[in-house]
């Protein structure tokens, strides 16, 4: 690893210290037992301790944190609430727990004492903690060093770096690092600090650009991949892992002898080591593709993060270590759906490899391929099945589809006639992501051609008559080669055989093993791409299709007397057919050839999805709920008789905190019924507004559902029009509010920024949806007190320049709209504002030509009101 240096403390502090941290743990949602004075703090501590009663540290540790946020809110500010004294004793007899004799109780307390500096330390309280728990490192008992060590990496699991001073932090990862030293000589201690260090590695940003400090944790943390005990050599492989993606710039000096280290894991270790092992490369690989797509190659001094090229680098010697683990497979892999092993991961990292370097990967894998793919045992044959499968997104159409085109006909063989269930498992796998990835490539020969495609069809259907994980992956690959031709305009190459194959299909899904491997889902979501991407000249077959799923419906809301297994089933099975239906509806609604026909069909479909409704399945109410909205579109104003007996469910969909999907999806099904009726929506719009916005008041509402919330505000006004005049006292408050809070998000992370694009995509879509709706309306000025506030959003969302093309153009169409219905009122105000012509000016000359024209609108609708 270079010349790295003798052990030094990190920050420069001398400070003989040891160190640890848990492992991730997901926690149960705390029951409604919650922290109080109440709590006997002398019979906690004697619990704890020694183990005795009923685990009041457990109750304790979930009486502070729980998954939901707003749950979470309220557990903080119950806490934060309690009397001064009554926290200070329950902290100190947390601590003391800390040298129980009893490994439970340490680990416990350790856990709870997380817990509440993840709460106090933000608020600048219990500041004397870090300190103390220092303190203990340097205590004889090495259970006490444990204990402390773990409770330093729960600690760094929960709080913020930006909450720890640095000094706090040097002497934390100084303990932790030292911990983690060979000489320690005591295994719990040194798995404790390894783990540590992985929790710690986000509070070490300053360490890592100190050449000294990093070269000592690194090497540490390479010492500890060799240690004599498998737990240690997989956390330290782990803190690897971590390393690779936070800190990859910092990698060079390391990465030949990490490759060593990795290689030798592969190899010779045990399985847990081996697969962290190669998470690391596949890690590199993220880091790498992540690079390229931003800079497209392209680097300068400016660039956040350079690329090394590592995988390119390490190409020679990597792509054989990751081939030989394909070779490792196990006999029972596909039986057991939730095993992830070494031959699973090397042809995951493989693929990402290939998505990396592209071409270069082919030459190094077409030998492995040539040598083992016709091998009387079935391992090699599967492996280089795999292989191939593996690098088939990330090289170019040109490289590829070659060799594609002389091993198909091959690998449709081996589908039908190899006797290896695995081996024909992973070609069905391997030739979905043909058909994914290299179906419409525009090359000179093309893959699927008039000669094979029938061929292609034979095979996948008798494949689909296969052991379940067989046919679940033809399923697959019949779903790939039937998206291919999705834009292929009036006439598909596979009209001819669209009877057969919906015939095929909708006999696995009656097949007594369809349950197995996921097939009967797969059989339905692959039904529903060959509707989705078939031509007009197959609509005939597809009303065929409409009676016989609605049949299926009705059969499983006639069932009576299920067990629970049984019900769970017969709800799954209910979620497909609503899905299956909603594609049909879709399809057919939106041709006028047969939208007629079907139209015979509407009143039975939605009979049947009231009753759908009355099963009160959460899961088949969001896929109901779907196909609603697709019969709402198809049917236009005509759907205003089904509200009478619907609006009692769309009113539940709307309540329903806890299934938020389901609550989300409501939202948008409320716009499709906007659209559909218009002004025939405005006897239910007093309920709907009204649920609307006690969702937006309520802290049990998950973030998710607000944007969709403020778009649908924009559909009800576009639906009503002026008669949205009753609600704007309440809906434009709450609007204002979400804007100003979504306005300045500079230095959030990717997560947070994509996640307020969305909002302020709400929002915007709620005021063009208003101001569209009071256009021509004698009651337009009641919009002009608004107008500088939204005025102001614009000019800051525009300042911060992290707003996506999808917001950009719904912005610069929302200028427009206030220009356009507020006409001279409006003039004035756009001239005032900071950067209304920068922004215009700035779409104007967009590449994206849905901006450019939403812009060039606002511009002329800009023009007009200035003149007037």
């Amino acid at each position: 690893m270079g010349p790295m240096q003798s052990a030094v403390p990190i920050g420069r502090q001398h400070d003989n210290s040891d160190a640890w941290v848990s492992e991730r743990r997901f926690y149960p949602s705390p029951s409604d037992s919650v922290v109080s004075s109440s709590f006997s703090l002398i019979g906690i501590n004697t619990q704890i301790q020694y183990g005795n009663g009923s685990h009041p540290g457990l109750i304790l540790k979930n009486a502070l944190d729980a998954k939901e946020q707003h749950r979470k809110f309220e557990l903080v500010q119950r806490w934060l609430s309690l009397d001064e004294g009554v926290k200070t004793q329950i902290k100190t007899f947390l601590l003391q727990t800390l040298s129980s004799l009893v490994p439970d109780a340490r680990s416990t307390a350790s856990q709870v004492i997380a817990k509440v500096a993840g709460i106090e330390l933000p608020q600048k309280q219990w500041p004397e903690l870090i300190g103390s728990l220092l303190a203990n490192i340097h205590q004889l008992p090495p259970h006490v060093k444990q204990a402390t060590l773990e409770t330093l990496g729960y600690l760094c699991e929960e709080v913020s770096p930006d909450v720890v001073e640095q000094d706090h932090v040097n002497k934390i990862l100084t303990a932790v690092v030292q911990g983690m030293n060979a000489s320690e000589g005591n295994n719990d201690i040194r798995l404790a600090a390894t783990r540590a260090l992985y929790n710690a590695l986000g509070f070490a940003q300053a360490n890592f650009t100190n050449d000294m400090e990093r070269d000592y944790i690194m090497r540490v943390v390479c010492e500890a991949t060799l240690s004599s005990e498998v737990k240690i050599r997989q956390a330290a492989f782990e803190c690897l892992v971590s390393i690779s993606s936070t800190y990859y710039e910092k990698l060079a000096p390391y990465i030949q002898d990490i490759f060593n280290i990795t290689a030798k894991a592969v190899k010779e270790d045990e399985e847990p080591v081996a697969l962290q092992a190669i998470e690391f490369w596949s890690s590199i690989c993220d880091e790498e593709i992540d690079i390229l797509e931003e800079y497209g190659g392209d680097f300068t001094g400016d660039s956040d993060i350079p690329c090394f090229y590592f995988i390119k680098q390490a190409l020679p010697a990597l792509v054989p270590m990751l081939l030989e683990t394909l070779l490792k497979q196990e006999e029972d892999q596909d039986q057991d759906e939730g095993a992830w092993n070494l031959a699973m991961a090397g042809g995951t990292c493989l693929g990402l490899v290939a998505r990396t370097v592209g071409d270069d990967i082919v030459p190094l894998v077409m030998p492995f391929i040539e040598e083992n793919i016709t091998k009387p045992d079935w391992r090699q044959r599967e492996a280089a099945t795999y292989a191939f499968g593996s690098i088939l997104e990330g090289p170019s159409p040109d490289k590829l589809t070659p060799i594609v085109n002389v091993a198909l006909n091959f690998m449709l063989t081996a589908l039908t006639k190899d006797p290896n269930n695995h081996v024909k498992d992973t070609t069905a796998w391997t030739l979905g992501r043909i058909f994914e990835f290299l179906h419409g490539s525009t090359v000179e020969t093309p893959i699927i051609t008039q000669a094979n495609c029938q061929q292609i069809i034979t095979v996948l259907l008798q494949s689909m008559k296969d052991v379940p994980n067989v046919a679940e992956k033809a399923c697959g690959a019949l779903y790939f080669l039937a998206q291919g031709y999705e834009d292929v305009g009036s006439s598909s190459p596979l009209t001819p055989y669209f009877q057969e194959i919906v015939q095929s299909l909708l006999t696995v899904t009656h097949r007594e093993d369809a349950g197995e491997s996921r097939l009967r889902t797969a059989a339905y979501e692959t039904l529903n791409e060959v509707v989705r991407c078939s031509t007009d000249e197959t609509a005939p077959m597809v009303l065929q299709l409409v009676p016989v799923i609605m049949m299926e419906l009705h059969q499983t809301l006639e069932s009576q007397k299920l067990s629970s297994d049984e019900r769970e089933k017969q709800n799954e099975l209910q979620g497909l057919l609503c899905g299956c239906l909603q594609v049909i509806i879709q399809k057919l609604g939106s041709s006028e050839p047969t939208k007629y026909v079907f139209m015979q069909y509407a009143d039975q479909i939605m009979n049947l999805f009231l009753r759908v409704f009355a099963c009160r399945s959460a899961t088949v109410h969001e896929e109901a709920m779907l196909a609603i909205g697709a019969l709402a579109y198809a049917t236009g104003a005509d759907f205003a008789k089904y509200m009478p007996e619907f609006y009692k469910y769309l009113e539940m969909g709307l309540q329903n905190f806890e299934e938020y999907q389901v609550c989300a999806v409501t939202v948008g099904v409320v716009g499709d019924i906007c659209r559909a009726l218009e002004e025939k929506i405005l006897p239910y719009c007093d309920g709907i507004m009204t649920q609307l916005l006690k969702d937006l008041s309520s802290n049990q509402l998950h973030r998710s559902v607000k944007p969709p919330i403020f778009s649908c505000f924009g559909d009800i006004a576009l639906a009503i029009g002026e008669n949205f005049e009753k609600y704007l006292m309440y809906a434009m408050p709450m609007l204002q509010s979400a804007a100003e809070l979504s306005a300045h998000t500079s230095g959030a992370d990717d997560e947070m920024t994509e996640y307020t694009n969305l909002l302020r995509n709400g929002i915007l879509e709620a005021y063009s949806g208003i101001f569209q709706g009071f256009k021509n309306s004698p009651k337009t000025q009641l919009l002009i007190p608004y107008a500088p506030h939204i005025l102001q959003f614009l000019d800051s969302i525009y300042v911060e320049k992290d707003m996506d093309d999808v917001v950009m153009k719904t912005a610069i169409g929302v200028l427009g709209d206030l220009a356009d219905t507020l006409g001279s009122n409006a003039g004035s105000l756009i001239q005032q504002s900071l950067s209304s012509k920068d922004f215009l000016n700035e779409c104007l000359s967009s590449e994206d030509h849905l901006i450019k024209e939403s812009a060039e609108w606002a511009k002329l609708a800009i023009s007009r009101a200035l003149s007037v």
